[in-house]
């Protein structure tokens, strides 16, 4: 059950998903599939959506090496920018990085 202030609380993002004509579940597919159509990597999730003041700034999880045993994979952060129909502006690798040993996506690549 939503509260007065939870709703508060998304009323503006809502106000943004409205004017740019997307949602964020659908600029987070959007990325999935544009991304996985440019790299021979194979997306596995999306791990932030945020709104931007003309799109979507969407970051997907992409392995890049399976390893035995999966703990060995090597992973990598893409950052996807989306405008606001949802068509990819740009890309590229923000950070690469061993599973389980993610951190927060900040770092560098």
């Amino acid at each position: 059950m939503a509260t007065a202030k939870s709703e508060g609380r998304a009323q503006p993002a809502r106000r943004r998903a409205a004017r740019d004509g997307l949602v964020a579940s659908t600029a987070a597919a959007a990325a999935l599939r544009q991304l996985n159509d440019l790299i021979s990597s194979e997306p596995v999730g999306v791990t932030s959506v945020e709104p931007l003041e003309d799109g979507w700034l969407v970051e997907v999880e992409v392995v890049e090496e399976r390893r035995v045993p999966s703990s060995a994979d090597v992973l990598a952060l893409y950052e996807v920018e989306l405008d606001g129909e949802g068509e990819m502006l740009a890309f590229h690798r923000s950070k690469r990085y061993g599973r389980g040993k993610g951190g927060s996506g900040n770092e560098g690549s």
